[in-house]
């Protein structure tokens, strides 16, 4: 067994996706796995993907949880060099900041439907 990808739900696969594309340089639609209800990317090195799934009745999650929403079921965490550079690129490209942040070296944002992801250095890894 190989884990491939995880998958996002959206309500517009595509439009997520080319998100993602934007987010993440070099990374590319795998395959012929690129349609309006499905597509799946990978970084350059062929590793572990993110793939999108259309969802008409998608309902974002909310940050931080609360037991009477929607829970977010998973997040990405996406290494940076300049976490206030990347930050800052990705709300250019249509990403959210959290207004709650509970670490220093982290910046909790939204994706474009709600997700969260998260940015963080390495001194963030260093001091947990």
């Amino acid at each position: 067994m190989r884990l491939t990808a995880a998958v996002l739900d959206a309500p517009n696969a595509r439009e997520l996706a080319d998100f993602y594309l934007r987010l993440l340089p070099g990374w590319g639609v795998w395959r012929d796995e690129d349609g309006p209800d499905w597509v799946h990317i990978r970084p350059p090195d062929g590793g572990t993907g993110l793939s999108f799934q259309s969802e008409p009745v998608f309902v974002p999650p909310v940050w931080p949880s609360r037991p009477d929403r929607q829970q977010m079921m998973t997040h990405l965490d996406i290494e940076v060099d300049d976490l206030e550079r990347e930050t800052a690129r990705a709300v250019a490209e249509g990403a959210r900041l959290a207004g709650f942040q509970p670490q220093a070296h982290v910046r909790v944002l939204l994706d474009p439907v709600g997700h969260p992801f998260c940015l963080y250095t390495e001194t963030a890894q260093e001091s947990q």
